[in-house]
């Protein structure tokens, strides 16, 4: 069985294959033809995504996409691996390819090839990476390649209201892409503040629990700290909505009310909405507050 965030990779992919593998080749003559099973029974971890793929110059290839959260330090051994056991599988020349979404520490040198030597034998595989990180989301939103559309906040130039706003749109103006919105507000909530992407996109944290990237994001120790973001990001507007139902009701409110309503807990703010609009007086609803 799969990996869920290989099933995920795979998706993404299909969604625009043949604007795929002619960005992650670098050739605009790369057609893709079928996506493949990337399984194989001698090794227990399951590949990402096996695109076949032709060109003119080079006929039927295979490209070998591997897409990782984070750069993982085994990941050449894993490249090496990965395409001796797609090439003996179909056949065919492998083009792989390792596509790093966030970065990692500082201290981490990612590697394009594995190269080792034992005993006077030489072994050598090298791979193209791609770092999110480095592309450009202006030509990501103007070529247009879909499958990269949630990643628009972390690439390069990304991390703006407008670029979000732009991301929206392009994921709106398909009806195959609006399931991915969930995960672009996940990516938004690197650079932007959750209640402004709150403001511009439906964000639904159950949505994306459902996504097939979430055990990555999981595993990542991430998807705490995301969750805690939206609460504290609906707190912040119902705080909001609360302070605004008085002020039409009441006009002002005194200071002390109002940092009151501060320290309140999500489940107290949503009681006091209703009681907000049912009271005669601020007396009243300050009678309701809790101490």
């Amino acid at each position: 069985m799969a990996k869920r965030a290989d099933i995920g990779s795979k998706r993404l992919i299909s969604l625009a294959p043949n604007a795929w593998v002619q960005w992650v080749t670098g050739n605009s003559q790369v057609r893709a033809s079928q996506l493949l099973d990337a399984e194989f029974q001698w090794i227990s971890r399951e590949s990402d995504v096996i695109i076949k793929a032709s060109s003119p110059q080079h006929q039927e290839f295979l490209i070998l996409n591997e897409l990782q959260l984070r750069y993982d330090q085994n990941m050449p051994k894993r490249m090496r691996n990965y395409v001796a056991l797609a090439e003996e599988k179909y056949n065919l020349s492998a083009y792989p390819v390792l596509i790093n979404i966030l970065p990692p520490p500082a201290t981490v040198t990612i590697e394009d090839c594995y190269d080792r030597e034992f005993m006077g034998l030489k072994a050598r595989q090298d791979y193209r990476v791609i770092n999110l990180w480095e592309v450009e989301a202006e030509l990501v939103l103007g070529q247009p390649l879909p499958p990269l559309f949630p990643f628009v906040p972390i690439l390069f130039g990304g991390g703006s209201e407008s670029k979000l706003r732009s991301a929206v749109q392009a994921l709106r103006a398909d009806q195959t892409l609006n399931q991915l919105e969930p995960l672009l507000a996940f990516f938004a909530s690197f650079v932007l503040e959750i209640p402004l992407i709150q403001q511009i996109m439906r964000w639904d944290m159950t949505v994306l629990r459902e996504s097939p990237w979430y055990q990555e994001i999981l595993q990542e120790g991430l998807a705490q700290g995301i969750e805690q973001g939206i609460e504290q990001g609906i707190q912040q507007e119902r705080r909001g909505s609360l302070e605004r139902i008085l002020k039409l009701r009441f006009s002002e409110i005194p200071v002390e009310i109002s940092i009151r309503i501060q320290s309140l807990t999500l489940e107290q703010l949503e009681e006091l909405m209703a009681t907000a609009l049912t009271v005669n007086s601020l007396d009243e609803f300050t009678q309701h507050l809790p101490n």
